[in-house]
This record gives structure tokens, sequence and C-alpha cells, in this order.
């Protein structure tokens, strides 16, 4: 046993994922790499919970299927214009690259956020996979209003999970990727069948049945209880920020560092229209009948309600589907807190990020608010994108010099510092004097975000060129 564990410390070792260093073109990947992962991290757990929320949330079926299909658009354009040019040019970790813009200290305090917020998302899509783990024990599944574990089973189920996730993502990520592949084509199977097997129940015999049932039985533009309205806006700018930290705030370059060309960037579409296009749409049909088989139970758990649709199939899709979201999630989190303990191997930093998530898995509430939820990791994390995006295409145009911090040695590069704290500070007064919902604040936020730095890069290199102290 104890030459086992050696053997498996060593193979965890030899894992290389150059941190510091460009990735190597010996290393570099196709276009499946991408493709399949983009799928399978997208057609994943997130899609049980959020395609359910919109329903609940009362988004009309126009509202959905147009706003759906816009959102996901720009989300495609900005991982293909804004994110992957900026990895393929570099081929660094997101967390390098801002250590060389940012300073040392400004990137250490960021990425303690980025990894924790990371590590919250990756706990949802545990907890979501722990939903049909449960389902031959019978565990007492979480509300809608639920924020607490609801039994000692559930505690254990997470745990189950959470452990199994987190060894994929230990290795690195070609097990990563290579996970994704397998997983996905057939989660996406499960998704499409499970939502056409259930359209009978719901009175869709014909093609032609389908609108009228859409509108009058699922997407109902009726919001239910204690739940906000969405509109077509909501929907839209949902699927455009819903990942927004990985493409506008460029969390993705520590992926798309692999790809061979940047336009590997549109490989995202098969997550978006795969995974937050067509997925959404059949978890929300599904969600639909367990509301109207339950008389509408505040009771959200998607593991039984994808178990009721499609049987065990179902339920082990669920499974399936959080670990793919939750194995790239908890490897970029890895990353991330690797700053902390810089001389720790990349796997041991991933193994605590996965205690913290299983932990965070615990508490439901990650999954009942997980629509508010992403959209402030995505405005947290944003204004770091926008630091790069600027410090990369603008300030060699206006004559400044890129990289600051390691141009200087400086350990917090102020400019970007005063980017991140003030952008976010107007985002929140934004919020409180107009009543702008957060799922509308990234927008403005980055053009502030921007201006900012570049204000605040031109005045702090001008006054060190004429030898001022700042």
């Amino acid at each position: 046993m104890e030459e086992k564990s050696r053997n498996l410390v060593s193979q965890l070792d030899a894992v290389e994922e150059f941190e510091r260093t460009p990735v190597p073109q010996r290393k570099w990947k196709g276009w499946g790499s991408f493709i399949g992962m983009y799928a399978g991290e997208h057609t994943a757990g997130t899609e049980f919970v959020i395609g359910p929320l919109f329903v609940a949330h009362g988004a009309g079926a126009k509202e959905i299927l147009f706003g759906l299909l816009v959102g996901n658009l720009l989300a495609v354009l900005s991982w293909a214009f804004l994110c992957a040019p900026i990895a393929v040019k570099y081929r660094l970790t997101l967390y390098y690259m801002l250590e060389k813009i940012c300073g040392k200290n400004l990137t250490l305090i960021y990425n303690v956020v980025n990894g924790l917020m990371f590590s919250f998302l990756a706990g949802s899509m545990i907890a979501v996979s722990a939903t049909a783990v449960g389902i031959p024990f019978n565990l007492p599944m979480p509300s809608l209003s639920d924020w607490l574990p609801t039994s000692i089973g559930w505690i254990v189920a997470v745990i189950v999970v959470g452990s199994i996730t987190t060894v994929v993502a230990m290795f690195g990520y070609s097990w990563v990727s290579r996970f994704a592949n397998f997983a996905a084509p057939w989660m996406i199977l499960v998704f499409i069948a499970a939502a056409i097997a259930v359209l009978p129940d719901l009175g869709v015999h014909s093609v032609s049945d389908f609108w009228t049932v859409a509108k009058e039985k699922i997407w109902t533009g009726k919001a239910l209880e204690g739940q906000s309205q969405f509109t077509f806006w909501h929907v839209t700018f949902f699927a455009w920020f819903a990942n927004m930290a990985m493409h506008i705030g460029m969390a993705d370059l520590s992926i798309l560092r692999y790809a061979k060309k940047w336009y590997y960037g549109f490989s995202s579409a098969t997550g978006m229209y795969v995974g937050h296009y067509i997925a959404w749409l059949a978890s929300g049909i599904l969600y639909s009948l367990f509301l109207l088989e339950t008389n509408f139970s505040t009771e959200f758990a998607p593991g039984p309600i994808a178990y009721n649709a499609a049987g065990l199939a179902g339920a082990i899709c669920v499974v399936i589907a959080g670990w793919t979201t939750a194995n790239p999630t908890i490897y970029r989190a890895g990353l991330a807190l690797q700053a902390v303990r810089p001389r720790w191997k990349t796997w041991r930093v991933t193994m605590v990020v996965g205690l913290i998530t299983t932990f965070a898995a615990c508490f439901p509430a990650l999954v009942m608010q997980l629509l508010g939820f992403v959209a402030l990791y995505g405005l947290i994390l944003m204004p770091m994108g926008a630091v790069i995006m600027m410090d990369v295409h603008i300030l060699p145009r206006m004559n400044l010099t890129p990289f600051w911090a390691e141009h200087i040695g400086t350990t917090v590069n102020r400019a970007a510092a005063l980017a991140w704290i003030l952008s976010l500070l107007f985002a929140l007064i934004l919020n409180r004097t107009t009543g702008m919902e957060i799922f509308f604040l990234g927008l403005p936020g980055w053009f502030v975000a921007s201006a900012i730095y570049v204000i605040a890069s031109l005045w702090i290199q001008k006054k060190r060129q004429q030898g001022a102290k700042i």
C-alpha cells in the first residue's frame, strides 16, 4: 500500500502545468480538446439548475428562445475575440499574466478571491450531483429557500462526490479534458431525450402543439411566488455574463494557452449552444413538468427531476454533469490559489481547494441562489480582465509600458488596484442609486475599469518619467 501511495504521488508530481512559463509547442492541443471541454463543462450540472430557475423567474417563451440566442452569441464572440488572442500570444496562465501586470501582492489578493469564488461555483455543482446520489437513499432534498444542510446523509453524499471530483482535477488539464470528452456526447443525448420524452405529458403530441404548450405551461411569463420577474434583457445578459469571469474576465487564458490557434476560442460555441441553449431549454421543460406534477412544490433537486423524466440514465447524467463542471473549475481554482503556496505542486493546492469546495457544497444556498452568485463572481473578477485587455492592446499604442509591475519591480500596480476597487464601487453605487440589477452591472463596469486603468497608467508612468515620487 505504501509503495502504491508513493507511485501515485510520483505520478502527480510529474504533472507539469507550466504555471510560470509559456506552454511549449509540443503541448499545444487541437480543436478536439477544446470542443469536448467546452461542451462537457457547459452541458453540465449548472444546466440542471439554471434552466429551471428561468422557469421559476417567469421568463416567457419568446424571451427564452431569442434571449439565449443573442446572449450566447455575445459570449462566444467574447471568448474568440477578447480572450483567445491574448491566450495564444503569451501562453501564460491568467495568474502569472496578472503578476507581470499588477504585481505579486495585488495578484495574491486577486488569486485568493478568484480561487474562493471558483471553489464556491464548483461546490454548487458538487451539490447538484449529490441530489442524484441521494436518490437511492431517499435523502430529503433541499427547497428553494434552504440555506443549511438538510441532513447527515446529504453531507455524506456531498463528501463522496467531492472526493471523486477533486481526484480527477488533481491530475491536471489533460485529465480534465479527457474526462469532458468522454462524458459530453452522452450527456447531451440524455438532456435532449429526456426533454422529448416528457413533452407528451405536457400536452405536446405534434410539432404544431409545442409553441402553445411552451407559452402556457413551460415558460409562462409568470414568476413563482417569491421569485423576481425576468425579461428578455435578463435572459440575454445572463447568458452573456454567466461566464464573464472566463472570457471577459480572462480566466480562460489558463485553458486557451494550450490552443494552437486563436480562433479555437470559437469552440466555446459547443458549450454555449449545446449547453447554454439546448440544455437550459431541456432542463426547463423537465422542471415545468415537475411543477405541474407536484402542484408547484418548492423542492428543488435536479437529481429527482431528471430521474422522474429519464429514469436511471437521468440520475447518472446529473452526477456526471456536476463532475464535468466542477473538474475544470477546481483546476482553475487550484492554479489561482497556488500563489499562496508557490512551492507546492499544483496537485497539492488542488487537493486543498477540493476540501474547501466540498465543505461549501454542503450548503444548498449555493444552488438555490446560483443565478445571483454567478453574476456576482463574474462582476467581481471582471475588472482584472479589463486591465489585461487595456495593458495588451491600448497601452502600447499610447507609448506606455505594458507589464508595468514587472518592468519597475513593484508588488502593487496602483493603476490596476484603482481600476479594480473603483469599478466595483461604481457598480455598487449604480445598483443602490438606480436599482440596476446585478445581471446588468458588468457591461458599464467593464468600461469604467478600462478607463480608470488607462488614465491611471498614463498619470503614473508620466510622473515616473519626470522623476516624481508616486
